[in-house]
């Protein structure tokens, strides 16, 4: 049994991948987590077709949902032509979505090999970038992405294009081991790049 979606806080959450082009520090799956205080097993057995998310979403009422969250143990975006694909079709059969939202590290563009935000545009209403530090030096230290410093710049490009076409662009670092003055470089970075910040809890291992 695959958990294709799962509700957590009254959202429902889609898992659609595995792959992920990072190895972030804080990561649940490190030590053999094959789940999270969200769901019990999120580590797909394969990347699931069209056909078995289509049949997952029948089982689901979305107008019960305060969210449509695109977020498992991997990399979202990795999958973004079948997220796109699931929310067009969803629409296209009528059914009335809540706010859909993106949980992403911002690589999509480098991962696709073409700018996605403007694909964008109309489908998500709010995406969420993991920012995780105000320097590049911090950012590959927590984040870890397979191009390096590269990751960082991409990161930042993505979250500056993605403000023209998301109503709502939020970046993220979690709550561990920061000054308040890291904080604030970090606010300040985001909203440089037309983006609100968001401070997550730590959730211990």
């Amino acid at each position: 049994m695959m958990t294709i979606s799962y509700e957590y806080e009254g959202a429902l959450y889609v898992n659609l991948t595995n792959k992920c082009d990072c190895s972030c520090v804080f990561c649940l799956r490190h030590n053999g987590h094959k789940g999270s205080i969200y769901a019990d097993d999120l580590w797909l057995e394969h990347e699931p077709s069209r056909e078995e998310i289509w049949a997952d979403f029948q089982t689901r009422d979305l107008t019960q949902y305060r969210e449509l969250v695109f977020c498992g143990f991997g990399e979202p975006m990795f999958r973004w032509e079948d997220d796109a694909w699931l929310i067009d079709q969803l629409r296209a059969h009528g059914v009335k979505l809540p706010p859909v939202r993106i949980n992403t590290n911002g690589h999509a563009n480098r991962i696709l090999g073409r700018d996605v935000t403007p694909e964008l545009a109309g489908r998500v209403d709010i995406i969420s970038i993991s920012l995780n530090g105000s320097t590049p030096e911090e950012y590959t230290a927590v984040t870890r992405p397979s191009t390096g410093a590269q990751g960082w710049e991409d990161m930042l490009e993505f979250t500056r294009r993605a403000a023209k076409y998301v109503p709502t662009v939020m970046m993220t670092i979690v709550n561990k081991d920061k000054t308040p003055e890291e904080i604030q470089r970090c606010r300040a970075l985001a909203e440089s790049l037309g983006a609100k910040l968001r401070i997550r809890e730590y959730i211990p291992d």
